[in-house]
Parts: structure tokens; sequence; C-alpha cells
């Protein structure tokens, strides 16, 4: 069966970015991406390996639009700065994409080389910013860790209506960040 012309992967990766968002991860199937597709399932075959090829997909794409967000937010700003505006991309990503979001952190197959590089350009990334407080490696990755447990575990909560309280949302990030910009330079006087 020859593909559908019009029919890519790009345009797949899209139709089903959007049920996810919309209507969340469980509602990602085949035949439910078909429908939105006007297609029959079996057409998605041409251009991918089932759900789980597809959430695989679903999830390298995700991690590239974060790395892109979060590269794009530190371009010409340094240390404090840069980790604000990125932890403020990071959060606003996965406000804007609930569903894709959550494919991006849910996938677990560390065996997957594409994953492994998508993450890894997040990471370096994270790390090259983080230079600029003269970490040492271990303690670079250490921070990387906190990070990304703060971005989280923040949109998460936020994500899963954890914030009940009528406290401005981004306040609380930005005095998140603080803390953690603070332990950092704790870090950094208890090992100088």
């Amino acid at each position: 069966m020859s593909p559908r012309r019009g029919l890519d992967l790009q345009t797949i990766l899209q139709a089903a970015i959007e049920i996810a968002d919309q209507e969340g991860v469980e509602a990602v199937t085949l035949a439910t991406l078909a429908k939105k597709l006007t297609i029959r399932p079996p057409s998605l075959y041409n251009h991918i390996d089932g759900i789980t090829g597809l959430r695989k997909k679903l999830a390298v794409h995700g991690l590239e639009e974060v790395y892109s967000k979060l590269a794009q937010a530190a371009i010409g700003r340094s240390k404090d700065e840069a980790v604000h505006e990125m932890a403020d991309a990071y959060v606003s990503f996965a406000r804007n994409h609930p569903g894709l979001y959550e494919l991006t952190i849910g996938i677990n197959d560390l065996d997957d080389l594409d994953i492994q590089h998508a993450g890894e350009k997040i990471i370096d990334l994270i790390i090259q910013v983080l230079d600029g407080y003269g970490l040492k490696e271990d303690e670079a990755l250490h921070a990387v860790r906190g990070l990304r447990s703060i971005l989280h575990g923040f949109s998460s909560l936020e994500q899963k209506g954890g914030f009940g309280l009528p406290l401005d949302l981004d306040v609380s990030l930005h005095l998140l960040i603080e803390s953690f910009l603070a332990g950092i330079d704790k870090m950094k006087k208890d090992h100088d």
C-alpha cells in the first residue's frame, strides 16, 4: 500500500499532538488519529511503527521542542537571567502543550538513540548555562537534576490542579528559581 498523498510524518505528529493536548495522552490511539486525519488506520503504518513508534516519535519531537524553547530563552543571557528565562520557557511549554509534555517526560526508553540524543542536547544546554557559576562537573549535573525536578514538579502540579490557593503561579515559580539559584551560590561557596 503506498502512502496517501499529502500525508507525511509531520502531519501525523501534529494531529497526534493536537489530540494529546486537547483530550489527553490516553486519547492518542491509532483509531482516533486516523479519524482525525480522515484516513483508515492501516495508512498510518506507512509512516509509524504502531502506537509505540508514534509515542517515541512524539517524545523525540517534544524533547526537540523543549530544547528549542530553552535555547531561544537562553540566547544573549547568562547566569540568573538565563536560568529564569529557561524556567519560564519550560513551564510555558508544559502549559501550552500539556499532552505533548506528558508524552515527553513519560518515555522511559533509554536505549532509543533518538531519545537519548534529544535528552542529552537539553542537558548540555543547561550545563552550558550553569557553567557561568563555575560548578565542577558533578556539581553541575546535580544542579541540572535539581532544576529539572523543580520545573517538572511545578509543571506537573500545575497541570493536575495542585495549586489551589489564589496566588500568582508565575510569582511562585520566580521565587522557587530564586531559591534554586541561592542553593547554587551556597554549593559553590561550600566547595571553594
